[in-house]
């Protein structure tokens, strides 16, 4: 393991309900000593991979999700609109803790009104 160059991983995401591929990539980096270059969210690359499938701009897109350190940041750092809803992992008060916000706030995907923000 210790000649390993590069390797790639998606996220650095871990919860404390279920370990995510942070749990996953912390023994490889351990055992390499070196650190995983990440493709996935909160990297902005997934996003205008995404963007350029669609062959669509950033201005005509919003990133859904539920995170603010990974979803609403990725967004972000692509130049897409945000749209947090508070039905997973992040609160309206842990928003304040982090030096960006989403453009938009929903409780839920349900209650998000696709044909006003379109």
């Amino acid at each position: 393991m210790k000649r390993l160059n590069v390797y790639f991983h998606s996220n650095r995401a871990n919860t404390l309900i279920t370990p995510a591929c942070g749990a996953l990539v912390a023994p490889i980096e351990l055992a390499t000593g070196k650190k995983p270059y990440f493709v996935g969210k909160p990297n902005p690359l997934m996003m205008w991979t995404a963007l350029g499938t669609l062959q669509t701009g950033p201005a005509e897109a919003f990133m859904v999700g539920d995170r603010m350190d990974t979803d609403i940041i990725a967004g972000t750092e692509a130049g897409m609109r945000t749209i947090l809803v508070l039905s997973g992992v992040t609160t309206r008060e842990l928003i304040e803790t982090y030096p960006y916000r989403p453009t938009h706030i929903f409780e839920d995907v349900e209650h998000i009104p696709v044909a006003e923000l379109g």
